[in-house]
């Protein structure tokens, strides 16, 4: 009897274990995958209490929810594969990736027979959004009103039409995004802009390195705009240009793919890049002139990418999984302007970029990254920047986690377009936008961040913020005039995180003490803005 029990009760184990396989196993045992199940979830939970109501069952009928062939042209598996636990966190990634999702995982299930189901676990958030924003930051206003679908008729694709206004233009915006035009990830964004001073258009077409083991990419850029663009002192407005730009590209890329935990990626492209600058038509300002550029190259680059990812929250977002590059990454661009090639000046171009991360996020984590970037002619350095970020994450508790980051950029005969600027509008929150301008910056920011469980009406998540800010400009002004030396501010702020449209973005209400400065800016800085992150 006590065997025929204990026979009984390890097949019961044995069956409790095949609906929860261990993914361990499944990889070691050679399991292949049986059937892909997607498992797509409205806006609102309607088995949940707190969300069946009626203007929440109204959501969700209006709501078109995401087409599986959105989701499944997006899979990096299909059935009879062998099952891969990396190439299914890599597949949650991308799903993420989508503003028109909330979450999305990835658990395989039901094991039997060799096989094991995969169900692949969505949510979709309300992804059409007419509205009015208005938003303050150093010092200046910043409005709009729009009308934003993020997944037309549940295909993925985006479109977008705004009429803004800011401190540089009033603008009249058309976008269209679509990630993966028909079956072999190819993108598309067209944009096109009628501003007060000008206008602008921009299309891309580019099969991407989509993922890691992705053995091809190639696509092409093209943009054409006509702007007027302003140099600024302590704040103000105090210089004016014309900025007329054509700009086209081509590149090519391969790679052998995943190999022992890392990728290398090769790149060949050409660029035409002309830049033509003229005095404002009916100027307010005095004019400083940029002297035109344009410049012909074939490029030749490399990217290293090791395969290292984690898992978070309560980092940058609240209550939402948030995927971090931990491992080493470095990437190399060089390119060759020549005369012959219809170029106004022979140029060695080059753009290089690095990081990694030490630490780990459940814990305490330091990510650090660098990039270079400029020309040389005539063996002289010219437009050239380094710059520098320290990202530093110390997790207390689930509600609690320090920031700190510290960034900074040295620049040396920079082109007068290409200004080194720091305020308001650039992280030194108690100052008005541009406040700074030299050739190098550093700004240093440390952050309390807490989160809270509050959730009103089941709609954006609450957390909030103690600050500081301290940073400075050094080398050549554009204009003239002395530095300030450093500058610091500290303040507090309240952060409004939505979970159910497709921004994605976070409100910051902000208030900011500046510490020093000139007289002219006020005592307190109130800034109302939209942002990626905390």
């Amino acid at each position: 009897m006590l065997m025929l029990m204990a026979l009984m009760s390890g097949a019961s184990n044995a069956e409790e274990a095949d609906a929860q396989p261990d993914e361990a196993r499944l990889e070691a045992d050679g399991v292949v995958i049986g059937k892909i199940v997607l498992e797509k979830q409205d806006i609102f939970d309607l088995s949940d209490p707190r969300e069946n109501n009626a203007l929440y069952r109204l959501a969700n009928r209006l709501h078109i929810i995401t087409k599986d062939s959105v989701i499944e042209k997006q899979l990096l598996f299909k059935p009879g594969d062998p099952y891969s636990k990396r190439l299914a966190d890599e597949t949650a990634r991308i799903l993420r990736s989508n503003s028109y999702f909330y979450d999305a995982s990835i658990t395989p299930k039901n094991r039997r027979d060799g096989t094991v189901d995969l169900h692949v676990n969505t949510r979709d958030v309300w992804t059409l959004k007419p509205g009015i924003s208005y938003s303050r930051s150093g010092g200046e206003n910043k409005s709009s009103v729009n009308i934003e679908e993020l997944n037309l008729f549940g295909r993925g694709q985006q479109i977008f039409v705004v009429r803004s206004k800011d401190v540089d233009r009033d603008s009249t915006v058309f976008e269209f995004f679509d990630r993966n035009v028909g079956p072999n990830w190819l993108s598309m964004r067209l944009r096109v802009a009628d501003n007060s001073d000008g206008n602008s258009s921009f299309l891309s077409i580019v099969r991407p390195f989509y993922a890691l083991d992705t053995r091809w990419a190639a696509g092409g850029t093209l943009l054409d705009e006509d702007q007027e663009d302003t140099l600024y002192q302590l704040g103000e407005k105090a210089a004016e240009y014309r900025h007329e730009r054509s700009y086209y590209s081509a590149f090519g890329g391969w790679s052998a793919g995943l190999r022992n935990g890392w990728v290398q990626r090769y790149r060949v492209g050409i660029v035409n890049d002309d830049n033509q600058f003229s005095t404002v038509i009916d100027p307010t300002l005095p004019a400083a002139i940029p002297a035109d550029r344009k410049l012909v190259y074939p490029y030749v680059g490399i990217e290293i990418l090791e395969d290292r990812f984690e898992t978070t929250r309560n980092h940058d977002q609240i209550a939402r999984t948030e995927d971090f590059l931990t491992g080493t990454r470095f990437s190399a661009t060089l390119g060759w302007s020549n005369e012959s090639f219809g170029a106004d000046r022979d140029a060695l171009l080059y753009s290089l970029s690095a990081g990694r991360s030490f630490g780990k996020l459940a814990e305490s984590v330091l990510l650090l990254s660098a990039a270079a970037s400029g020309r040389l002619e005539r063996g002289d350095s010219v437009n050239s920047l380094l710059s520098v970020d320290a990202r530093y994450y110390k997790q207390q508790s689930r509600k609690r986690t320090l920031f700190a980051t510290l960034s900074a950029t040295y620049g040396n005969d920079l082109d007068l377009d290409n200004p080194v600027e720091l305020g308001g509008d650039t992280g030194l929150r108690g100052y008005p936008l541009r406040y700074q301008s030299g050739d190098s910056k550093m700004l240093l920011t440390l952050e309390q961040r807490y989160f809270t469980d509050w959730y009103p009406f089941r709609l954006f998540r609450v957390g909030g913020a103690i600050f500081a800010d301290a940073g400075r400009t050094w080398g050549d002004n554009p204009l003239g005039g002395e530095g300030l030396g450093w500058l610091s501010d500290v303040g507090i702020g309240l952060r409004l995180a939505g979970t159910r449209s497709g921004s994605r973005s976070m409100i910051h209400i902000d208030i900011a003490f500046p510490l020093n400065g000139d007289s002219s800016i006020d005592s307190v800085q109130f800034l109302v803005e939209s942002k990626k992150s905390f």
